[in-house]
Formats: C-alpha cells, sequence, structure tokens
C-alpha cells in the first residue's frame, strides 16, 4: 500500500483535518501570547503548543503557520490566499510537516515517528527558501517522536537555522526530553467551555443539541466529543447512568445488556466507548467526592447518582482507588483477550461491590 493511501495519523475521524479548520475557538489568551511575541521581535525559535487531547493545538499551530508565511499582521489569513492554498494542498514549499509515516512496509502507519522522517525535514532545512523568507515546520505530535527522532530534534532546537521556526504539538510534554521543553517557548491551551465547544464543533460540521454535555464528558476536548458524536456516546452515558443509578442494588438484567452490547464481531469501538465512560463517571465521582460539589450534569440526573454514591472525601478516595485498578484490568482484559461482555460485566459488579460497601459504612 502506498504512503499516499494511508490514514492521516493527525486527522480525527468525522472531523476536518486541521489545516482545514480556519477558525481557532476558546484559547484567545495563547493567539495574544504568540502575536505579542512576533510583533514585538521576540520570536521564539521554537514553540511547544501543549494541552489536552483535541482542544485546538493542530488547528493553532496551522494558523500560527499561515500567519508566518503569508506575513499578515494577525492571525486571520483569507482562504483565498496563495499560501493559504498551498498549505490546504499540502504544497506550500516553506512549510514541512513531521508526522508519523508509513512502516518499513508501507502497509499501515508506523507507530511512531522514525528518524528517517526527521532526516527529510534535516534535508528540507539545508536547502534555502526560494524567497528567502520564513519557514515552519509542524511536528504532530512530538509525543510520537522515537528515541532517535526526538535527539535529532534537540539538535536543531540547540542549533536553529536562520528564519525558521518549528512548532511542536504535544499532548503530554512531561513525557519529552527535559533538554526539549528548555529550549521551546511553552503555550498551553486549556480545555474548552461549552460555548466553545459548540462553536467548534459547527466549525467541523457537527450538530450539536447539547454543548454542555460534550464538554463535560469530552473534557473539553473537540476531538473526543466528535469520536462521542459518532459513537452515540451520549445516549451510552445516559444508560451507565440510569444503570448507577441502580447502585448498591443491581439491576443485573440491564447491567447484562449493556455489557453485552460492546460483545461480538465489530464491536471493538462500542466496547472502547464503554470502558473509557466507566473510567470518567468513577473520575467524576471521586472529583466531586473530594470538592464537595457536583459537576454540571453530563445526563439526565446524574448530579443525584454522584451526590448519593460519593457524600464524602473518603468515599471519593474509594472511587478514585477503584477507578485506577479497573482501568489496569481493563487494559490487561484488552491485552489477553478476555470477552469483552465478561469483563465489562465484571467491572460493573465491582462498582456495585464498592457502592454496597460505602452503604454499610
Amino acid at each position: 500500500m502506498a504512503e499516499t493511501e494511508l490514514p492521516e495519523p493527525d486527522r480525527v475521524e468525522g472531523a476536518p483535518h486541521p489545516r482545514h479548520t480556519p477558525r481557532l475557538f476558546g484559547h484567545q489568551a495563547a493567539e495574544a501570547a504568540f502575536l505579542d511575541a512576533a510583533r514585538s521581535g521576540r520570536l521564539h525559535h521554537g514553540w511547544l503548543i501543549s494541552g489536552p487531547r483535541g482542544v485546538g493545538k493542530a488547528t493553532f499551530a496551522w494558523r500560527i503557520a499561515r500567519h508566518l508565511l503569508a506575513g499578515t499582521p494577525d492571525m486571520e489569513v483569507p482562504a483565498d490566499h496563495p499560501v493559504a492554498r498551498r498549505m490546504a494542498a499540502l504544497s506550500e514549499p516553506r512549510l514541512f510537516l513531521l508526522r508519523r509515516g508509513a512502516n518499513a512496509t508501507g502497509s499501515a502507519l508506523s507507530a511512531d515517528i522514525r528518524v528517517d522522517e526527521v532526516r527529510k525535514l534535516k534535508s528540507w532545512l539545508t536547502m534555502s527558501a526560494a524567497d528567502g523568507g520564513h519557514r515552519v515546520a509542524i511536528i504532530d505530535t512530538a509525543d510520537d517522536m522515537a528515541s532517535a527522532s526526538a535527539n535529532a530534534i534537540l539538535k536543531l532546537l540547540e542549533e536553529p537555522p536562520p528564519r525558521v521556526t518549528l512548532l511542536l504539538i504535544s499532548h503530554q510534554p512531561s513525557g519529552l526530553l527535559p533538554t526539549i521543553r528548555s529550549r521551546c517557548r511553552e503555550l498551553r491551551l486549556p480545555a474548552l467551555r461549552a460555548e466553545a465547544m459548540r462553536d467548534a464543533l459547527t466549525q467541523a460540521g457537527a450538530v450539536v443539541d447539547d454543548p454542555l454535555s460534550l464538554a463535560e464528558l469530552g473534557g473539553g476536548s473537540v476531538g473526543e466529543a466528535v469520536r462521542l458524536l459518532n459513537l452515540d456516546g451520549l445516549e451510552a452515558y445516559q444508560t451507565l447512568v440510569d444503570l448507577m443509578g441502580t447502585l448498591p442494588r443491581l439491576d443485573r438484567a440491564r447491567a447484562l445488556a449493556l455489557a453485552e452490547s460492546a460483545a461480538g464481531r465489530g464491536a471493538e469501538a462500542r466496547f472502547d466507548l464503554i470502558v473509557g465512560l466507566i473510567d470518567r463517571f468513577l473520575a467524576r465521582l471521586a472529583r466531586a467526592g473530594t470538592l464537595g460539589t457536583t459537576p454540571p450534569e453530563a445526563a439526565r440526573h446524574e448530579a443525584d447518582v454522584i451526590a448519593r454514591l460519593a457524600p464524602t472525601p473518603r468515599a471519593a478516595l474509594k472511587w478514585a482507588e477503584l477507578q485506577q485498578t479497573l482501568g489496569a484490568r481493563a487494559r490487561k482484559g484488552r491485552a489477553v483477550n478476555l470477552d469483552p461482555a465478561a469483563l465489562l460485566m465484571d467491572m460493573i459488579l465491582k462498582i456495585d461491590g464498592m457502592a454496597a460497601e460505602l452503604a454499610q459504612r
């Protein structure tokens, strides 16, 4: 299979690629900070754009690149601008996109950004820009770099070429080499609030009836919200909350129905969805019990269920411990190909057991 036939590793399924996403919502402070540096002549050669997955980091990087290469006074570059058109077509000679490429056989995407991909970037950097202007390289994501690739990028950051800006995108900057982080200026993007989530999803072509629930359940991530919409995640979470409302006297018939909905051929995405929703429900229980306040509801009657199951910090600690335990069990179960329905039922029974234990104290 040719590399051009492979899916783009930096694109969320069901949403346009960030290079086709013109506007950025909810991150005015980060844009203002970058523009202030650019206008004052203090444009750093390396920028680390960090934050939770799916909040708009890549969209921000592409906006920066369009601004620098088009030479506009602000971040807004018209879609019909020659630079914008070439970037959309991945044909802008002053832009380099470093991302995961094909594996050694060309049959699938590589698991990481291999060092031979970085060598292409270094070769590109040795060539002068045709007009002597600015050049930009986007690394999406720096988290994907293999060890040799990270060391090669570090050398570029230590001895940056003139008039080149490196934009590194990272979901987990703590996992990067400390020396890479120290040689970049970091701009951290927070999780999106409901209004910004609605606007971003509308731009992506999604129909949004309940942006608040999506913002809550998706952790403020547009990418996760798109996945939830594609998999009917809000409906699945409502089913889960309704089931948790029967604790500590679990409605086993409903629990079995939920577990079996993720079994069978082709149900892998459904299984991953439900495991993820269980994890989020337990996290919300733990957080609510610790803070003493319930979060905005992501499903009907969720606040009542959370308040009843996690009334104290002590209960919150128990739920947090169970979240960690069940997360590890789910990862191990998937690794050894346990029956999905049995694994999910076991997780639900463990939750029921914890609810019963806390109810007795």
